[in-house]
């Protein structure tokens, strides 16, 4: 079993920075750049990105639930 202080650690890095790292993927930029660049634009616009990097964190975690499913077919059993 993992220590705690791991546990916690390994809990936040995926949940709280999947966003950061989700763009980095996409964008082709050092996901610690994105978080760092997220920390400016929060202190200076007082924590406004907060609302749009909850709304994708919720979408990125959910998103299976939003894409269509293809119905199965007689031919696909």
């Amino acid at each position: 079993m993992l220590p705690k202080k791991n546990f916690v650690y390994n809990f936040a890095e995926k949940q709280a920075f999947g966003v950061c790292s989700w763009w980095g993927d996409k964008l082709g930029i050092s996901s610690s750049r994105i978080r760092v660049y997220f920390i400016y634009i929060s202190v200076l616009t007082l924590g406004s990105p907060l609302i749009p990097y909850l709304f994708m964190a919720f979408w990125l975690e959910h998103r299976s639930l939003f894409q269509s499913r293809k119905k199965p077919t007689v031919w696909d059993l």
